[in-house]
């Protein structure tokens, strides 16, 4: 009976073993430089009015929405299309 008992608690640790795995760790991307677009004609040049969402965030010009946050990979911070 402890020959059993020994044998099962050393299956249930090797087979245990493999499930113990290091936390992966933060995905960084590559920098990504947003060029700025100058606005249409008769626009005025607006400044931010918030803190920046984020790194890789520019202040850009939206033809409906006015001046506002834009990111390459997530597009207009909240929202925007």
């Amino acid at each position: 009976m402890k020959l059993a008992a020994i044998a099962a608690a050393i299956v249930a640790a090797a087979s245990l073993s493999a499930c113990v795995v290091a936390p992966v760790g933060p995905v960084h991307g590559a920098a990504v430089y947003a060029a700025p677009i100058e606005p249409p004609v008769g626009v005025a040049i607006i400044g931010p009015t918030y803190v920046s969402p984020g790194p890789g965030w520019g202040w850009r010009y939206h033809p409906h929405y006015g001046w506002g946050w834009y990111n390459p990979h997530a597009g207009w911070h909240r929202g925007w299309r």
